[in-house]
């Protein structure tokens, strides 16, 4: 009785100053009014999904970070990134959706915020929805198009994302390779790098390190946030009140939210990420079903894919996890094997074992010639694939659907791989990119992407 007593003392003390700590937090968040009048919503689905918003704001970092972390030019007063941050009804899973900002969209009829001129329903980049009609618009554009229901709203610019990282001491990340952007900076070694406020800054905004663009910079900012998430859990500062509170206050000075996100959301919050490890967040990004789709008097915009899109909302909406919608068995590969060239040669005197290949590598995914030839050699007992250097990623992506096999070298080789079938053959391994914008879903959970 006397230890039952004694844990329900602690129990409500702890939670009185959880409140306590937390009491003034609120004074300290920027409040807007993202709902205001809006009508025919969305039906609410169990959970809480939170509209992540990231916008510019450079023009409140002092001049020497400014050039630093080549922050110079006008702020654009837009968005440049947006998620949806689903948080399962029994807080034991959040589930991550990038919104890519140049997805085609259509406005409601709204008034302009700048102008003040009223505006009918219209195509534009999901970015401008902001532009022209801040918060609000934004959330009805995004509502509008997946019919998933915003409970709250939370802005954060380039100053409290490197506060939030500075505050927690800093954030893991890992690279296979080095990643260099003059744009923003950025030069990272491959290898494991732990990345202050204005560094991890460059890493998230980086857009100029492949053809990929921003779909790339999501994967990168899906990964951060992984890893922001594992360092938040794993180091203490949610089992510890005063630390939650000097955090959270860090970071909400510098936030807009919704008026309904308040203390009792951030407790909330706070308690259910206890019981989170790396395995419990999922990360995905809105599926593209055309690249570069013009739109008059917009420009070149992201289409979504609207069967593989719907399949990622409703489970939002049904509170399920969008892991269950994946296919377990492809292999993450670093390069897209529609981008991999490949020609298939017989390597043995087993007649037809090229066009097994040929077919299974295509199958696959991989732009093979469909004209495979019989090798010099016709005793090679392992599977070879022969590559330039300058395409290593390529290689290995391809030798990742062909187990066991030999990685060669060829200088000179150009950019079509080689593949020249061996007596080990069996079979292709499914692969699929990192990068999810052209995926079937591209759902990776957390701890797939950390650094352990």
């Amino acid at each position: 009785m006397r230890t039952v007593t004694t844990l329900s003392v602690v129990v409500l003390a702890s939670a009185g100053i959880g409140h306590a700590v937390l009491s003034g937090l609120d004074e300290d968040i920027t409040r807007v009014d993202p709902f205001r009048d809006m009508k025919n919503r969305p039906e609410a689905g169990h959970g809480m999904n939170i509209l992540l918003v990231g916008t510019d704001g450079r023009e409140r970092i002092g001049d020497e970070e400014r050039e630093k972390y080549r922050l110079g030019g006008a702020p654009c007063h837009c968005t440049d990134t947006m998620m949806i941050v689903h948080i399962s009804e029994n807080r034991d899973r959040a589930s991550v959706v990038s919104l890519p900002r140049d997805s085609y969209a259509v406005t409601p009829p709204h008034t302009d915020r700048v102008s003040g001129e009223r505006h009918a329903s219209h195509p534009v980049k999901l970015n401008a929805a902001y532009a022209e009609g801040g918060p609000q618009l934004t959330v009805r554009t995004i509502e509008k198009m997946t019919r998933v229901k915003i409970d709250h709203y939370l802005e954060v610019d380039f100053t409290s994302f490197m506060k939030t990282v500075d505050v927690v001491g800093g954030v893991e990340i890992c690279t296979d390779r080095r990643l260099k952007d003059s744009h923003t900076g950025l030069d990272l070694a491959a290898g494991r790098h732990t990345l202050k406020g204005g560094e991890a800054l460059q890493y998230v905004r980086a857009r100029h390190l492949d053809g990929a663009s921003d779909l790339s910079r999501m994967r990168r900012q899906q990964r951060f946030l992984a890893a922001l998430v594992d360092r938040a859990t794993s180091s203490g500062i949610l089992l510890n009140p005063m630390r939650f509170r000097d955090v959270t206050r860090a970071v909400l000075g510098s936030v807009r939210a919704d008026k309904g996100f308040g203390t009792g959301e951030l407790l909330d919050l706070g308690r259910a990420m206890r019981n989170f490890s790396p395995s419990s967040s999922e990360f995905t990004t809105v599926p593209i079903e055309t690249m570069g789709y013009a739109v008059k008097g917009v420009g070149s915009t992201l289409k979504w894919d609207a069967e593989k899109s719907e399949h990622i909302f409703d489970a939002l909406r049904r509170d399920q996890p969008l892991s269950a919608h994946r296919s377990p068995a492809a292999q993450r590969v670093p390069v897209d094997p529609r981008q991999i060239r490949v020609q298939v040669e017989n390597g043995t005197r087993t007649a037809g074992l090229g066009r097994r290949v040929d077919a299974a590598l295509a199958a696959t995914g991989f732009n093979t010639t469909r004209v495979p030839a019989n090798a010099a050699e016709q005793n090679v007992k392992r599977t070879v694939v022969a590559y330039d250097p300058r395409w290593d990623r390529s290689a290995k992506s391809l030798a990742a659907a062909l187990p066991g096999s030999e990685l060669r070298a060829v200088k000179g080789q150009g950019a079509t791989l080689k593949v020249i079938a061996g007596a080990d053959f069996v079979k292709v391994r499914k692969v699929r990119a990192e990068d999810p914008g052209h995926g079937e879903f591209g759902v990776v959970r957390g701890d797939e992407v950390n650094c352990s």
